[in-house]
C-alpha cells in the first residue's frame, strides 16, 4: 500500500512537472509572421531564414533591403510593408519557379527552399539582382 501512494505521488509530480514545462517552453511557441502571400502561412522562423538567405540574398546577391522597405522615420525594414515594387516581382518570381519545377521536372507538391527543386533562383539570377547582367 505505501508502494502503491508513493508511486502515485511521484507519477502525479512528474506529470504535473512535464505539462508546466510544455505550456512554458518558448519551444512550444510558434511565431505567426504576417502578409505573407506565397510562402505558408505556418512556416518556421528557421524555414523562413533559409529561404529568404540562401535562396534570395544567395541566388541574387542583394540583401534585405532590395525587397523590403524601410519603417518611416527609420533605417529598420518593415518587411509587412508592400511598398517596393521589388517584392512583388519577387512573389511573382516564387510561382513562377514553382509552375516550372512542378509542371516540367515532376516535382510533387514543390516548395521554396525544398531540396529537390531543379529551377531556383540561382539558376537564372546567378547571384545577380537582375538575370543576365
Amino acid at each position: 500500500m505505501l508502494l502503491y501512494k508513493r508511486t502515485a505521488i511521484i507519477a502525479g509530480l512528474a506529470l504535473v512537472i512535464t505539462i508546466g514545462a510544455v505550456n512554458s517552453s518558448p519551444a512550444g511557441t510558434k511565431r505567426e509572421f504576417v502578409n505573407l502571400k506565397v510562402l505558408p502561412k505556418d512556416i518556421s522562423s528557421k524555414d523562413l531564414q533559409h529561404i529568404m538567405i540562401d535562396e534570395f540574398e544567395d541566388g541574387l546577391g542583394v540583401g534585405c533591403g532590395f525587397c523590403h522597405a524601410e519603417q518611416k522615420g527609420s533605417h529598420k525594414l518593415d518587411y509587412v510593408s508592400d511598398a517596393k515594387p521589388e517584392k512583388q516581382i519577387a512573389r511573382s518570381m516564387m510561382r513562377m519557379t514553382l509552375k516550372l519545377n512542378a509542371r516540367y521536372f515532376q516535382v510533387h507538391r514543390p516548395g521554396l527552399g525544398d531540396p529537390g527543386l531543379v529551377v531556383t533562383c540561382q539558376t537564372c539570377h546567378n547571384g545577380k539582382p537582375v538575370p543576365g547582367e
